[in-house]
């Protein structure tokens, strides 16, 4: 298995990717730059946290109409597995391959800290090691991870399972308290209709070791840990 973690101008949390992939989860990974990625040679991609392009316009926008953005969409079509996560998630929601929108944080401030997430559907790629209800401790940092959609679109990916990971209480339950930046019904992932694409805000790889997490957990692992499991059926 190789997988491809894209560099985008801006993009930070790239080497953390790198890192998780080829050292905690040993698989063959290869950091590459955007306007290089054009080749099949590639099993799965990550798109990495940060800031793309400066966050000029609006997040994520500038990214996404990256050379390696067509090649990604293809590798999507082909059912290969597509993890966006935080600036990953805003580019995959600009070029489409996610629907809705990820606005400001209510409180219009940056957020950077430690949350719990629910997770609402384990068909997916990156979820399939996992139960329905199951809380997972993951990081976030963003100012622009507010989740929206318009409410027919959000009861369209209800019925197909496209909702995928929700802010939470250690209990399960979805409250105000719970939700640190005003998304919509307390989303913080989705993916699409196949379940090969998932866009979330949190930082799985920064939580993908005990030693890195106040709880000591490593949550984060299972998310790249299902995706090989996919990658191996």
């Amino acid at each position: 298995m190789k997988v491809a973690v894209i560099r985008f101008p801006g993009s930070n949390c790239d080497l953390d990717a790198v890192h998780v992939l080829r050292n905690v989860i040993g698989l063959e990974t290869e950091l590459v730059w955007h306007k290089d990625f054009n080749d099949g040679d590639f099993d799965a991609v990550i798109l990495p946290g940060g800031f793309a392009y400066g966050d000029a316009l609006r997040a994520g926008v500038i990214a996404a109409y990256s050379p390696a953005m067509k090649r990604v969409k293809e590798m999507a079509k082909e059912g290969k597995p597509v993890l966006g996560i935080c600036n990953g998630f805003q580019i995959l929601v600009e070029s489409d391959l996610l629907s809705g929108a990820l606005l400001r944080n209510t409180s219009l401030t940056f957020i950077c800290k430690w949350l719990t997430l629910r997770v609402d559907d384990t068909r997916t790629t990156f979820t399939n090691l996992m139960k329905k209800g199951q809380i997972l401790k993951m990081p976030i940092a963003h100012n622009e991870g507010n989740y929206y959609n318009d409410a027919k679109a959000l009861r369209e990916m209800e019925e197909n399972h496209q909702i995928v990971f929700r802010y939470s209480d250690d209990d399960g339950k979805l409250t105000p308290d719970s939700n640190p930046n005003g998304s919509i019904e307390n989303i913080a992932g989705i993916c699409n209709l196949e379940g090969n694409v998932v866009g979330l805000m949190p930082h799985p790889e920064r939580a993908s070791e005990p030693i890195l997490s106040p709880f000591k957990t490593d949550h984060g692992r299972l998310i790249f840990e299902s995706m090989v499991n996919a990658l191996k059926k």
